[in-house]
C-alpha cells in the first residue's frame, strides 16, 4: 500500500467521493479523493492560481473506506469524486469495470505513455489495452528505516552500510531481532508482523495469484509461506510492537522510541516524520532492505465516467502527475515518482533529508528505481490479502501459533473467492 495511508477520520465512505459541482462563486469546483495524504495541498493552491475560476477540493479518508466507497459509487452510478486515486491493489479489479471510467486516451493520455516506466503505464490500462483507466502517480521502492539510538544501546553498528550488512536476507534480519531483544528489553525490533510480511512477499513476482491465469496459488506458493513463517515467528517471539502503521498506537510507538526498525517504502517517510515529531530528528536513519529491493504500493489517478467535467478533471490529473509536480512531491514529501525523467533528475538524486541523518534519499530510493519490478496482483487480490494480515495479528496476540494461523488464513482466502 503506497503511502497508504494515514488514517483521517471523515464521516462516511461516500463523503470522500463527493461529486464535483459548481463552486460557490459560480466557477468550476473539482473534487479529488485520495486515501491518506498525497502531499497535494500546496499543488491544489498552485493549480487554482494558474487556472482562474477553478476550485480544487481534496477529500481524504482511510484506505479501506476510500476504495469501498469508490466501488459503491461506481455500482450505483453517482457519488464519485471528479478525480479519484486508486491504489495498485485495487487496479486489477477496477480495470474489469473500465466502462465506469473515462477513457483518458480520449483526452490525449496515450501520447504520454513514455513518461512512465512500462509496467507502471500497463497497470493503468484495461486488460484489452483499449482504455486508459488511470495515470500513475508514485511507486513504493523499499528500504529499511532504523533508530540509531536503539541500535547503539544494543551494541549494533549504526553506519548505513554496516547495518545493511547485518541482514542480507530476511532470515538474517530475524536473527538480529533476537539479538536486539536480549540487549534492549524495553523496545521492540519491528512495528508489526504484517509490515515485515508485506515487504517480504512484495519482493516476489507472484504471491496470491498466478500471473499466467490469475489462479489462486497462495496455498502452494513458497514465497507466501516463507514470508508468513518469517513474519509469524517474529510475532510469536514478541519481537514486534504489534502496532499497525497509520494507527494511533503506531504513532505513539514511533514517537516514544518503542520500535527499532520499520520496513519503509518511500511514501512512509512522511508518516514516520509526522509521528516522530521534531524530537525524532537525527534518531532515524535509512538503509537497504533485506533481500534487495522491491515495490510496496503505488497509485493512479482516475476520472469516473459519471463526472460532469471529465475533460477538466483529466487536465487536473495530468497536471498533478506531470514531471514538475512529481519532482516537487519527492523533494517535499519523499513520494517516489514512477517516471524515469524525474527519478533520474539530479535534483532528485542529490536530495537528502536531515530528519533521517542526512540520508541520501535520492540514491537510496530514486537511483534504484530502474530495478523496481511490481509483483502480480490478481483481480481478487483485495479480497485475499487482508486475510493473511489478520492471521498474523492472531499470532502476535498469542491466540494461535504460526501453523494454525496459516491454515485458517488459507481456508478463509479460499472461502472469500467462492
Amino acid at each position: 500500500m503506497r503511502r497508504s495511508y494515514r488514517l483521517l477520520w471523515l464521516v462516511t465512505a461516500l463523503t470522500l467521493v463527493v461529486a464535483g459541482c459548481a463552486g460557490g462563486d459560480g466557477g468550476l469546483r473539482l473534487t479529488v479523493a485520495t486515501f491518506g495524504e498525497f502531499g497535494y495541498g500546496p499543488l491544489f493552491e498552485e493549480y487554482e492560481r494558474t487556472h482562474p475560476g477553478v476550485e480544487v477540493v481534496g477529500r481524504v479518508a482511510d484506505y479501506e473506506a476510500h476504495h469501498k466507497g469508490l466501488i459503491t459509487a461506481l455500482a450505483v452510478g453517482n457519488g464519485a469524486a471528479d478525480v479519484v486515486a486508486v491504489e495498485e491493489q485495487y487496479m486489477p479489479r477496477l480495470r474489469q469495470s473500465a466502462d465506469r471510467f473515462a477513457d483518458l486516451a480520449a483526452f490525449g493520455a496515450d501520447r504520454l505513455r513514455d513518461r512512465w516506466v512500462p509496467w507502471k503505464w500497463a497497470q493503468g490500462v484495461s486488460d484489452d489495452g483499449k482504455v486508459v483507466v488511470g495515470l500513475g502517480t508514485d511507486m513504493g521502492g523499499l528500504a529499511m528505516c532504523y533508530r540509531r539510538d536503539l541500535f547503539e544501546r544494543a551494541g549494533l553498528p549504526v553506519d548505513r552500510e554496516r547495518v545493511a550488512a547485518l541482514w542480507p536476507t530476511w532470515e538474517d534480519y530475524a536473527a538480529v531481532a533476537d539479538l536486539f531483544a536480549q540487549r534492549v528489553p524495553d523496545a521492540r525490533f519491528a512495528d508489526s508482523a504484517g509490515t515485515v510480511y508485506t515487504a517480504v512477499i512484495n519482493q516476489a513476482e507472484e504471491n496470491y495469484f498466478a500471473k499466467a491465469d490469475d489462479s489462486f496459488i497462495a496455498a502452494t506458493n513458497p514465497n507466501v509461506k516463507r514470508a508468513f513463517d518469517i513474519a509469524g515467528a517474529l510475532g510469536a517471539k514478541g519481537r514486534t510492537a504489534k502496532v499497525a502503521p497509520f494507527t494511533q498506537p503506531w504513532n505513539v510507538a514511533v514517537s516514544q522510541g518503542g520500535v527499532a526498525t520499520i520496513t519503509c517504502p518511500a511514501w512512509m517517510l512522511a508518516q514516520i516524520k509526522e509521528a516522530g515529531g521534531p524530537g525524532g530528528t537525527g534518531k532515524w536513519d535509512i538503509t537497504a532492505v533485506p533481500g534487495g529491493g522491491g515495490n510496496w504500493g503505488g497509485s493512479y489517478l482516475t476520472v469516473p465516467a459519471q463526472g460532469a467535467h471529465q475533460r477538466e478533471s483529466y487536465e487536473l490529473a495530468e497536471w498533478l502527475t506531470a514531471p514538475e509536480q512529481q519532482r516537487r512531491l519527492f523533494v517535499t514529501d519523499g513520494i517516489l515518482p514512477s517516471q524515469p525523467e524525474v527519478y533520474r533528475d539530479p535534483v532528485v538524486l542529490e536530495h537528502e533529508d536531515p530528519y533521517f541523518g542526512d540520508a541520501p534519499l535520492g540514491r537510496l530510493f530514486a537511483a534504484s528505481s530502474d530495478t523496481v519490478r511490481p509483483n502480480y496482483r490478481g483481480v481478487r487480490d483485495a479480497d485475499v490479502r487482508p486475510v493473511f494480515g489478520r492471521a498474523l495479528g492472531r499470532v502476535e496476540e498469542g491466540a494461535q501459533d504460526v501453523g494454525q494461523a496459516w491454515e485458517q488464513a488459507v481456508r478463509e482466502a479460499r472461502d472469500a473467492l467462492r
